[in-house]
């Protein structure tokens, strides 16, 4: 009983945390679209629990709390807070700016809390900090490495406005960035109160036994959905022609798997990178959305599993490889890869869909939803934002607020989602018109490759995107593409649907 209700209370203060973000925040990217996490880490680093936010962000954050841990054993303390996005020191891409604060209790660390925030402008070659065609971390922005952001209660302002602005491609907003920090600061802050809180209530003894055990019944969970899987083995090809390969085999007498992804294709020139925190990140979404119990996703849900990942590979890359579409793109791809080794379920959209535009003044992104995949007793559904990703699309409202565009059209694409005894999802089709000139910048998949059908069904259709000029021509983007477009230009972006399952008919 004692267990369930510390599950509810650890997830509940990453959702408070979650609630002074989004109404502290100033960017829409945070504030509007929800592009962020907050969690809960005990003094080793380990996720004990989370709010519902963003699956790649999740998994991956505990490589950001471990580097902190590491490059400042012995000189934590009370007061200071840190900074990091450095794919190679602790971070997934770039944008993704983790906040980290050190939670003290009479001179001993207790727990640390951390707030991930998507912002929407970080540098790099292209506004909106996604480009299509960068070769190395470095044209991608402005890296946090183990940055001291606090510094014994102070705001180093001073100091981070001019590390923004020091970069080979610095922030074109670093206002913007700066008020996000403050709120991601505000959002670890009131997960602290609330920690406090409850070791007043409880005592610091019961809160430390129970931050083990709510990873200890995590793990027993994934060991008893381990023990029913059999080994299997997937291909996924990516429209560029990488290939992620995974291998499960399971031990059922020691209800525990081994997941290897040698044959994975080598280190990419381009940003399609992953880190191998984002790879632990989809592991780790993946095997807890197996457990039908509703447990935290933390650390324990990873025990049962070793993972071997090939050095040199794309999903563990050497400096200085760029890894913007690493975190989301490939992670989606290493999703269905794992979907495909275990079985049952279809392919959903594969990708994020990811959209970036701005110019020197505005700057602004979002992942468009798709067509998730059926599997043996269920129809994908249509519309929806898939696994690795879980942000909210910006009300019309706001959007045509807060940037230079006119929303044309949005509605599901009727011709989508693959048939099949349980038909997958349909995508959608996004229509903006914008009213200046602006940079876009597209990272998406499945435009070559249909995303997969199961056990007889059929793929889902590749998605597509063009560009009408305003003078009436049609011009064909590719899945990772960048454009000029001029006012009046309308952007068109056709999202894939998911696969189905079983033969029709059947």
């Amino acid at each position: 009983m004692l267990l369930e209700v510390f599950n509810s209370l650890f997830m509940s203060i990453a959702e408070q945390m979650g609630v002074r973000l989004e109404n502290t925040a100033h960017s829409v990217n945070i504030k509007e679209r929800l592009d962020f996490s907050c969690a809960l880490f005990d003094a080793e680093g380990n996720l004990i629990a989370n709010a519902p936010h963003i699956p790649v962000h999740l998994g991956s954050m505990g490589e950001s709390i471990k580097e902190v841990l590491r490059r400042n054993e012995g000189t934590l303390r009370p007061g200071d807070v840190y900074a990091v996005n450095d794919p190679y020191h602790g971070g997934t891409h770039l944008p993704d700016v983790t906040v980290v604060t050190p939670v003290f209790d009479e001179g001993k660390l207790r727990f640390l809390v951390a707030s991930r925030g998507h912002h929407a402008e970080i540098g790099g070659i292209t506004p909106g900090s996604m480009p299509a065609f960068s070769r190395t971390i470095h044209e991608e922005g402005v890296l946090f490495d183990n940055w001291p952001l606090v510094r014994d209660g102070r705001l180093r302002e001073e100091e981070t406005r001019e590390l923004l602005a020091a970069a080979p491609y610095p922030s074109r907003s670093p206002d913007t960035n700066l008020a996000d920090l403050r709120a991601q600061i505000a959002a670890n802050e009131k997960g602290i109160a609330e920690l406090r809180r409850m070791t007043d209530q409880f005592g610091a003894d019961v809160v430390d036994a129970y931050m083990g055990h709510v990873q200890d019944n995590a793990e027993e969970s994934v060991r008893r959905i381990v023990a029913g899987l059999h080994d299997g083995h997937c291909r996924y090809e990516t429209d560029s022609g990488a290939v992620i390969q995974v291998r499960l085999s399971v031990d059922r007498d020691a209800r525990s798997a081994h997941l290897d992804f040698t044959g994975t294709s080598p280190q990419q020139p381009g940003n399609a990178n992953a880190p191998r925190s984002v790879v632990m990140a989809a592991v780790l979404y993946v095997f807890r959305t197996l457990v039908g119990a509703d447990i935290p996703l933390n650390s324990g849900c990873l025990k049962p599993l070793d993972v071997t990942i090939p050095p040199g590979s794309m999903l563990d890359p050497s400096y200085p490889a760029a890894t913007v579409a690493g975190n989301v793109e490939t992670s989606q791809a290493v999703t269905g890869a794992l979907y495909g080794a275990i079985g049952g379920q279809a392919e959903g959209s594969g990708t994020m869909n990811n959209l970036t535009f701005g110019n020197d003044h505005v700057q602004y992104y979002e992942t468009i939803a798709s067509g998730s995949g059926a599997g043996d007793g269920f129809d994908g559904a249509d519309a929806v934002q898939t696994h690795m990703t879980n942000s909210r699309l910006t009300d019309p409202e706001i959007l045509e607020w807060r940037l230079p565009v006119r929303l044309e059209s949005f509605a599901v694409r009727e011709d989508g989602g693959g048939t099949g005894r349980w038909h997958g999802g349909h995508g959608v089709e996004r229509r903006i018109r914008f009213l200046e000139p602006v940079t876009i910048t597209l990272l998406s998949g499945h435009r070559r490759v249909p995303p997969y059908g199961a056990d007889g069904g059929e793929p889902g259709a590749p998605g597509e995107q063009y560009v009408e000029r305003a003078g009436g021509e049609a011009v064909p983007l590719k899945g990772c593409d960048t454009a000029e477009l001029e006012a009046g230009d309308v952007l068109v972006v056709r999202t894939p649907g998911g696969g189905g399952y079983g033969p029709a008919g059947s």
